[in-house]
């Protein structure tokens, strides 16, 4: 903390508080805008409303679970390989007891297929010929993955959380200050690296296979956003130093720019860009390990 901070207790705390909103505003719209966030939504059929939650990912050891509230008409699964020209499978969903209020829903089940592998789906409520589609546009489509161990997974988010925080607040702190703020700026660093390039290549391991694939081997976009802001706190260390400058003008700068690149990153959607299971490589033989591509 600077000695400029240090002198306005009341400007210190609101700068924190101011921080810690932007980083929940962060998080929730990286979860909601993400690719693996549920679709939700509420159909009419028949006079009767149904809200669902349709999910958009799964772990490669069971099957994917698709389920709703029972419609009161008869519900359809239709689904394939993607991105394929498999012919479409129907499967008439059954119904189930569930939650814990012993609600009824249908549900239907996709297979398991490799990390890395999608199946688009839509859910059809009616008779054939007169069903109403869920969603009414193109398929959902869903992306298995591997299991990731929780301490792992909750220490790589816990590392991202505070990377946003501390940058926030650094950032914050070099607009808002008279000098830029070097100990949060080298503990952002710190929980960037750590979290995103030591901990991510771990999580991405077990979840899809590859420890990187991002520039240069690959086009992952959650990997190369982790590498660019990695590089922009990188680029604002080597400009402000470990010690106040004469003209501190140039530091802040440094600091506001890469807590801004930050937050734009943090605006481009979760897991867009991933990786995906090539079936045509599978079908001609290749490892599914092996058939793994990114930036799609």
């Amino acid at each position: 903390m600077s000695p400029a901070e240090s002198a306005s207790p009341l400007r210190t705390a609101s700068l924190w508080l101011l921080a810690v909103l932007l980083m929940a505003a962060t998080v929730i719209y990286q979860r909601r805008t993400g690719p693996t966030h549920p679709l939700r939504g509420t159909v009419t059929v028949g006079g009767r409303a149904t809200t669902y939650s349709l999910i958009r990912s799964e772990e490669t050891v069971r099957e994917a679970r698709v389920a709703l509230p029972d419609p009161g008409v008869p519900a359809t699964l239709v689904w394939r390989r993607f991105p394929t020209q498999d012919p479409w499978t129907r499967q008439a969903m059954a119904p189930e007891t569930r939650d814990r209020v012993g609600r009824l829903e249908v549900a239907g089940y996709l297979p398991k297929q490799p990390a890395a592998g999608k199946v688009e789906y839509a859910v059809e409520l009616g008779e054939a010929g007169a069903a109403l589609r869920i969603p009414a546009g193109d398929p959902i489509v869903l992306r298995y993955k591997g299991p990731v161990s929780t301490p792992l997974l909750v220490a790589h988010l816990s590392m991202m959380f505070l990377t946003v925080l501390l940058g926030l607040r650094a950032g914050l702190g070099a607009i808002f200050g008279k000098v830029a703020p070097r100990r949060l700026m080298v503990l952002t660093l710190f929980c960037l690296t750590l979290g995103g390039l030591i901990l991510g290549p771990f999580v991405q391991k077990a979840a899809f296979g590859a420890y990187w694939t991002g520039f240069p081997w690959g086009y992952d976009l959650t990997d190369n956003k982790t590498l660019l802001m990695w590089l922009a706190w990188v680029l604002a260390a080597g400009v402000a130093g470990a010690r106040l400058r004469r003209r501190e003008v140039w530091s802040r700068v440094a600091v506001t720019a890469a807590a801004l690149a930050m937050a734009v990153v943090y605006l481009i959607p979760h897991s867009l860009r991933g990786s995906q299971l090539d079936y045509n490589k599978v079908k001609a033989g290749t490892a599914a390990k092996d058939a793994v591509v990114t930036g799609r």
